[in-house]
């Protein structure tokens, strides 16, 4: 059985005030007891994700936020957690007491969801207690949807648990590579094995796009970067498509004809996880770097950096030797742009393998709204390394916009 990435899922944020019932509508939706359920108000102290299965739906990821009414220094910044939880969701189900008005800080976040976008629907919880029709009279002045259930006497779930299906977005990722070839076409991917790359396994972009040349029925050849001449000298015909990792651009782009579209898996993983285009417009604040501006790497992921890993030594090295200037370079691990976000000039962001793509179109509009200009790993190394605008060619728009710009500045 395959196991689909928590990237890859849905995201449904379970938000409320404490003790509501958010960890017993989890246990109800699934059949399982995955949520620690009990009296005491603010059980749940930080967002908890859970991968789950919510059938018939299918792979989903239901994530348990601590309480909205959370109180003290610390409840605060549980309730900023809660509040950056929805930055990266694709739904959100907002937990109320039936018995209850909506207060304050209840009709402030249902404000704030409905503003960034996110389909909301409300679950009256506590049926068995009976229901206050002023609740039900707000809802619907406020436009949200609404189910009533009770967790503890089972009553509403199976409806529930239908009509959130129905409402869920179909998919929450476009396709990788999908939409670029088709039955019959010949696509190489090149896979350079470098020490970066996972023992006896090859990257997430790299499966991915294998598994879609399958799917579309393609004929897809995998090569080392030392192999890809003498693969495309066994061709018949030149290949309809050429992928390869970023670092091994330039040496990829000699071997492989003009005419040939070729791009890097980290370029399609810009496209696939975010805007390609906005990521693009941030290459143009490279050559205007000055002495003292401070560039932010930013690495989602947590894992052990190799001696010449790509995020931290590679990409501060190239910069520096392409820019020429004396350049003050932070790289950053985590989940969060750091708060003083404006002081940098340029924001280089990894591939965002590890994020939804909600999740990672929030950044790109968080360091819009800075005026900090961003791009991602594989967009600028093919910029440094003299590959662009050559790889953006499988991609009418970006490609448009960067020869327009280029074009404006001759």
């Amino acid at each position: 059985m395959v196991q689909v990435a928590k990237a890859e899922r849905v995201h449904i944020a379970i938000v409320g005030k404490r003790n509501v019932g958010k960890s017993s509508l989890i246990n109800s939706l699934t059949n399982q007891e995955l949520s620690i359920v009990s009296e005491i108000a603010g059980t749940t102290t930080d967002p908890v994700s859970k991968a789950v299965e919510l059938l018939p739906y299918g792979p989903v990821v239901l994530v348990d936020t601590a309480g909205i009414d959370d109180e003290g220094e610390l409840g605060r910044k549980r309730i900023s957690k809660t509040i950056k939880s929805l930055s990266g969701a694709d739904f959100a189900i907002i937990v109320l007491d039936a018995c209850k008005q909506l207060d304050d800080c209840e009709a402030d976040l249902i404000t704030h969801i409905q503003k960034i976008g996110i389909p909301l629907i409300a679950v009256v919880n506590k049926i068995e207690q009976g229901i206050n029709s002023l609740l039900l009279d707000e809802l619907r002045a406020l436009e949200v949807n609404h189910f009533e259930i009770s967790c503890k006497e089972n009553v509403g779930i199976d409806s529930l648990k239908r009509n959130l299906i129905r409402l869920l977005p179909s998919e929450c990722e476009s396709a990788l590579i999908g939409d670029l070839i088709g039955k019959g076409d010949v696509v190489v991917m090149v896979v350079p094995i470098d020490l970066g790359a996972p023992k006896g396994r090859i990257i997430k972009p790299q499966v991915q796009a294998i598994r879609e040349a399958l799917d579309e029925n393609t004929i897809c050849l995998v090569v080392k970067e030392k192999e890809l001449r003498y693969a495309l000298e066994s061709l018949r015909n030149p290949p309809d498509l050429v992928i390869t990792d970023s670092q091994a651009i330039m040496n990829v782009a000699r071997d492989v004809p003009g005419s040939v579209r070729l791009t890097t898996f980290s370029i399609l993983m810009a496209r696939q996880k975010g805007d390609l285009t906005e990521l693009v417009n941030g290459l143009k604040k490279v050559d205007t770097l000055e002495n003292g501006d401070k560039v932010l790497i930013a690495e989602a992921c947590t894992h052990h950096a190799q001696a010449d890993d790509i995020g931290t030594v590679k990409i501060p090295q190239w910069l520096k030797l392409h820019t020429k200037k004396d350049l003050i370079i932070e790289v950053k691990h985590g989940l969060d742009f750091p708060e003083n976000l404006s002081d940098y000039k340029l924001i280089v962001h990894c591939g965002a393998c590890m994020f939804t793509r909600k999740k990672m179109n929030v950044r790109i509009k968080q360091a819009k709204f800075m005026n900090v200009p961003i791009v991602n790993y594989g967009i600028l190394i093919s910029y440094m390394h003299g590959a662009i605008p050559r790889v953006l060619k499988p991609f009418p728009a970006a490609y448009a916009e960067w020869q327009n710009f280029r074009l404006a500045n001759v």
